[in-house]
């Protein structure tokens, strides 16, 4: 059965903050935006502002969804994840770490896309600027390498 979640990127000033998971977890050793898997019956906007708040401490009263992907990780059907992204220019509180991770920011100039998904660096950009996506993802069966992708119009 396909993971739902979400993935949000808060915007500050020309900068992104940006989670780096801890070893063990989904993702781990890896950075990304803040965010989760819907539980049942919770719209993507709850769960995104549920899960920003649990990674980082702050409130996002007014997450902008911008589009939304898809991944798939082998041939195993039970490990594919459909993301619903957003982004966020307010927000209130201090940031803090989690045991998902520390957290940081970064000039859009200097985002680590070596030390992320693979994929990020053809759809966050786009997502940074204010546009919208869709696109799908195909990952070898560890989620190591990139094998293929579509962009589409949202």
């Amino acid at each position: 059965m396909t993971t739902v979640a979400t993935l949000c990127f808060i915007v500050h000033q020309g900068k992104v903050l940006l989670l780096h998971k801890t070893e063990g977890r989904f993702g781990g050793g890896m950075w990304n935006g803040l965010g989760g898997k819907l539980k049942v019956g919770e719209s993507p906007q709850d769960c995104v502002r549920r899960e920003v708040e649990e990674e980082s401490g702050l409130e996002v009263p007014s997450p902008i969804h911008r589009g939304n992907l898809s991944f798939r990780f082998g041939h195993d059907p039970a490990k594919d994840w459909f993301v619903h992204v957003f982004t966020a220019t307010e927000f209130s509180g201090e940031p803090r770490p989690s045991d998902e991770g520390f957290l940081r920011w970064f000039d859009f100039a200097d985002i680590p896309f070596d030390e992320m998904w693979e994929d990020d660096r053809y759809w966050l950009p786009k997502v940074l600027r204010g546009e919208s996506v869709t696109g799908q993802f195909s990952f070898d069966d560890a989620g190591s390498r990139l094998l293929s992708y579509t962009m589409g119009e949202p």
